[in-house]
């Protein structure tokens, strides 16, 4: 057989399987690749425009490195898990950098502007500073104008409202009996929607005055409140008091030193931590919050282990009957949503009407204070997280039992050893181990365990003295979210920075957690 002949052909070896040229497909993936790169960037240069610099910027980094893991051939195996990258950079990096870049600002309800957004609103005040006169809004040949009735001065209508509206170049009116061709007045919807357009024209009486829009159906003298002297300096057109840009409060201060709101957001540097550790009426609570977060997260892994052992060792008994039945009425709380659960258990540990303390009532003669003691407030939350989360524990020790060898237990049954030794000694050592990571897991879910703080007592009852919204109950992630959505002041940078903190201190207990359970990270 000719050796030749069975060379596949140049034609064959320009095409792909499916039989498309190759030069087609190979500019088909590079049209592919520029229509992408032209809709990123139409999205960077968008959030650039609306000032929202780190979206931009997060934009720009995920579009480079989509484009680089394209264009280099040896990063082709990358481009396949390139999609879970990007969407850990967006979810998880890109948020967490957000949150540690607040907690160095005084970012809050009342610090939310730009420098130059809060320095633009006061710029955009204006008071009246004369009569007021009705207009109407007509269609021209040439544009639409305004009509102006000024009474007895007579009738005035403006040139022609096109371009873009210039304070600078107020539009000179004109007697309305110079101008030809003006149609019907436009209704009130019509100049509604015309509103935003129409309050950014300046237009000038021949006797010298200016008019701005007043309302929907007057304009009137206004005036600006404020001009400009300078960089960060603004001047009282009326009383010629003087603003000041604060750089370290973030508000637009008078001669006084009293703040004139809305402030806008500037870096502290570590003063948000500083608080945290150094302010007393934050520190506490923060340390109290802290310590009963540590310790909530560790009593419930402890109690939901004890009772899922001694439960899955109960049903691993030979002489129990319908383990069946057992195990599906056992793990039956797994299958209720927790919402659900939280909001039956508060219903049940009222005070006044909950059938707990009715019959805590009838046999002993007492009604907890369920709600409003802090020890006993505890003590609810432990036992319906308990309630909560053993039959997880259950499923994991009912898996793990059955790979213990039977014999290990025959063999310490000779020895004369007791259920407690099997327990400690047996059981124990050999479901630790497996069990470790998870036991882990379940620690971080209950150190912020937000769902079951807020269904069940909302953080209460509060820490008397504390100049934050904080509770005895509280969780670190309940006291945060307290902070930044319940507060007065919306301290949006406070909590910024103890959420970083918690992620530190969440970040070295997992790792020291792993090195002592010698798990590989």
């Amino acid at each position: 057989m000719n050796a030749r002949a069975e060379l596949p052909s140049p034609a064959m070896t320009r095409s792909t399987p499916r039989g498309l040229p190759r030069s087609l497909t190979t500019g088909l993936r590079w049209l592919l690749w520029l229509a992408f790169n032209a809709f990123a960037l139409y999205l960077v240069v968008a959030l650039y425009v609306q000032k929202q610099m780190a979206f931009a910027l997060l934009g720009l980094v995920v579009t480079g490195i989509a484009s680089y893991l394209f264009i280099n051939r040896r990063m082709y195996a990358q481009r396949y898990i390139f999609p879970s990258v990007a969407g850990m950079l967006v979810f998880v990096i890109f948020p967490l950098l957000y949150t540690v870049g607040i907690g160095f600002t005084n970012y809050s309800g009342t610090n939310l502007l730009s420098q130059a957004q809060v320095e633009q609103y006061h710029l955009s005040q204006t008071y009246l500073a004369g009569e007021r006169f009705r207009f109407s809004l007509h269609p021209s040949p040439e544009g639409e104008r305004l009509r102006i009735d000024k009474g007895e001065q007579g009738v005035f209508v403006s040139p022609p409202l096109t371009g873009e509206p210039d304070a600078e170049s107020p539009l000179l009116l004109q007697p309305a009996e110079s101008v030809e061709g003006l149609g019907d007045a436009l209704a009130l919807r019509e100049v509604i929607q015309r509103r935003k357009a129409l309050e950014q024209w300046v237009m000038q009486v021949p006797d010298g005055s200016l008019l701005r829009l007043y309302g929907l159906r007057e304009v009137a003298a206004v005036q600006p409140v404020y001009r400009q002297d300078g960089p960060g300096v603004l001047v009282d057109t009326r009383s010629g008091a003087r603003l000041t840009a604060d750089m370290e409060r973030g508000f637009y201060v008078d001669e006084t030193g009293k703040a004139v709101p809305p402030g806008f957001t500037v870096f502290t540097g570590f003063a948000n931590f500083s608080r945290v550790l150094t302010e007393p009426s934050i520190r506490e609570p923060f340390m109290q919050i802290f310590a009963w977060t540590f310790a909530f997260a560790g009593l419930t892994v402890v109690f939901t282990l004890a009772v899922g052992l001694v439960l899955a060792s109960l049903l691993q008994w030979e002489l129990v009957r319908g383990k069946a039945f057992y195990r599906l009425m056992l793990i039956l709380p797994y299958a209720v949503p927790a919402f659900i659960s939280i909001l039956v258990f508060r219903g049940l540990f009222n005070q006044n009407f909950g059938e707990i303390n009715l019959l805590l009532d009838s046999l002993f003669g007492m009604r907890p204070d369920w709600f409003s003691d802090p020890a006993l407030a505890r003590t609810m939350i432990l036992i319906v997280n308990t309630w909560l989360g053993y039959p997880y524990m259950l499923l994991l020790c009912m898996g793990l039992l059955q790979a213990i060898p039977r014999d290990q237990y025959e063999a310490s049954a000779i020895d004369g050893a007791s259920p407690l030794d099997n327990l400690l000694r047996i059981t124990l050592p050999q479901l630790i181990k497996p069990l470790m990571p998870l036991l882990i897991a379940s620690f971080a879910f209950n150190f912020n365990n937000f769902v079951l703080i807020t269904l069940l007592t909302r953080g209460g009852p509060d820490i008397i003295g504390a100049t934050t919204p904080a509770g005895t109950t509280d969780l670190l992630v309940s006291y945060t979210y307290r902070i930044a959505f319940q507060d007065s002041g919306q301290d949006f940078a406070l909590a910024a920075a103890i959420a970083t903190m918690i992620f530190l201190l969440v970040g070295a207990m997992a790792l020291l957690n792993l090195k002592l359970s010698k798990v590989k990270v």
